[in-house]
């Protein structure tokens, strides 16, 4: 690992006086379960890193104005442990207790899972995140592709997100908040995500200078997130989906469905909440959602499997919702 700072501020202010205007001068450290890694491998090197967990404010967790506040310092197992978390939102609790690791719930934090990097082993390994060889061509295509995306992909970035809470805030709404030393801006999580075009470009809309700070979720829909893996020890899904309903008595008055693990960000399948819209959650409706979520896929020659699990994750999602579990 290559030298660096170590910068310990107790406030926001004095965090984000800290952060530099490029990537590398200076970077948050929060549970340090991605960037000390990517640093100790050396992927990635860092100038300085600005440690944010003694910064009261950027924790907690609470309900205003029908709306859900969670801090960016806080835990996933603190999002797992909160009540109305667990009623309101399961399917938030559930992201969270998808993380299978006790240790690194207890340590890592919503802001760390949000910014994390992708952890396709060619970026880990140092082609980038395009994942290119000397020649300049990228290497995922014909290569060992079975945890890659299915969707998303056209524009070099084979990579998917890791993120685990992202698809569920994105089917819920959610804003996240971002602070620099010049202001605050809100991001909404659908555009939070983004597919970078180069391999100096980032995978979300968090500037050098910011400091993801909270994010807040809407309340009133019925939700779930159901996960597939293949083991549940730690490990990343290779499938999710989570959803997020506004209902009018027993039917859809609009629906979002939200694929985690198969694309560089949280893919919304828009034509899965049209199949939904005014209708009841029948087995049947649910069924022909299912398989509009998987619409347009493109699988690459060995994640073809990815594309039923993507639907089974709908279908059960969906399910949990009807039989009353969400």
């Amino acid at each position: 690992m290559h030298a660096f700072e170590y910068a310990n501020p107790t406030t926001l202010k004095d965090a984000l006086a800290l952060l530099g205007n490029r990537w590398g001068d200076a970077d948050v450290l929060a549970g340090g379960t991605d960037i000390l890694s990517l640093m100790k491998d050396e992927v990635y090197v860092s100038k300085r890193l600005v440690n944010i967990k003694n910064i009261k404010e950027l924790g907690g967790i609470s309900m205003s104005r029908g709306a859900l506040r969670i801090g960016a310092g806080a835990t996933l197992e603190q999002l797992i442990e909160n009540a109305e978390i667990r009623k309101s939102f399961p399917s938030l609790a559930a992201a969270a207790r998808g993380v299978a690791s006790p240790q690194i719930r207890n340590i890592g934090t919503v802001g760390g899972d949000l910014c994390q990097r992708p952890r396709c082993w060619y970026y880990r390994g140092g082609n980038g995140l395009l994942a290119k060889g000397a020649n300049g061509r990228p290497l995922v295509p014909n290569g060992e592709n079975k945890y890659h995306a299915i969707f998303g992909h056209e524009g070099g970035a084979y990579f998917v997100s890791p993120s685990s809470l992202g698809p569920a805030l994105v089917a819920l709404d959610a804003k996240i908040k971002l602070a620099s030393a010049s202001g605050t801006r809100e991001v909404e999580a659908a555009k939070f995500f983004v597919a970078p075009a180069s391999d100096t470009a980032r995978e979300t809309a968090l500037l050098p200078n910011e400091i993801v700070t909270e994010i807040l979720v809407p309340a009133g829909m019925r939700n779930a997130t159901y996960e597939v893996r293949e083991k549940q020890a730690l490990d990343w899904p290779l499938a999710t989906a989570s959803v997020a309903l506004q209902m009018k008595g027993n039917s859809v008055a609009s629906a979002k469905v939200v694929l985690g693990h198969v694309a560089p960000t949280p893919w919304l399948a828009a034509a899965a909440g049209q199949a939904l819209s005014g209708k009841s959650l029948s087995d049947s409706t649910i069924a022909e959602a299912a398989d509009a979520a998987v619409q347009g896929a493109k699988p690459l020659s060995q994640n073809k499997y990815k594309v039923q699990l993507a639907r089974v994750a709908v279908k059960r999602a969906l399910t949990e919702i009807a039989r009353g579990r969400a």
